[in-house]
């Protein structure tokens, strides 16, 4: 069975430099092992801008790498606003430097909270008082993540009354 050379697109698109390579939306959906509705999500956020033959998007070369930077960048935890600032409009990654910063100290610090519920955790399973609730250690680790969880309650009030106060600035509340 022949095919024709336009079923047999993957074959020649090989050959080609990959800056002249284009992608389909499907192509690129099953590179990244995201669906199509994604890419489709990252066009409307104006991450991606393939260009069009009628209905089909045609997908560049770097079209692929601002897809793969944007999904590097929801990994490591940066929003699309902020993955979007980082590409720029012009296509020229802008690179924050204290937002990297900022975001590094931050997978800090979850880091440390994951580690000690671990550690919790793994003191619980091995702990040889009849009850938890007598093991000197289990309190004292109840009593850090009930702390922890004081601040971080805190914290987010604090945002909370800061943007009332920020709209009552404004005239936006009633």
């Amino acid at each position: 069975m022949s095919r024709s050379p336009s079923q047999a697109p993957d074959e020649s698109a090989e050959a080609l430099p990959r800056q002249q390579r284009t992608y389909s939306i499907g192509e690129l959906a099953r590179m990244f092992e995201v669906t199509p509705r994604t890419i489709r999500f990252y066009e409307q956020e104006g991450l991606l801008a393939p260009s069009r033959q009628g209905q089909k998007r045609i997908y560049r070369e770097k079209d692929r790498v601002r897809l793969k930077l944007t999904l590097r960048g929801k990994r490591l935890g940066f929003s699309l606003a902020e993955i979007r600032d980082m590409l720029g409009e012009e296509r020229r990654p802008r690179i924050d430097r204290d937002m990297l910063s900022d975001k590094a100290d931050a997978l800090d610090r979850h880091i440390e909270e994951l580690s000690a519920l671990r550690d919790g955790l793994r003191h619980a399973a091995s702990c040889t008082a009849p009850s938890h609730l007598e093991c000197p250690t289990f309190q004292r680790l109840m009593r850090i993540a009930l702390a922890r969880q004081g601040t971080r309650e805190r914290g987010r009030n604090k945002v909370r009354v800061a943007s009332k106060s920020e709209g009552s600035r404004r005239g936006d509340s009633v």
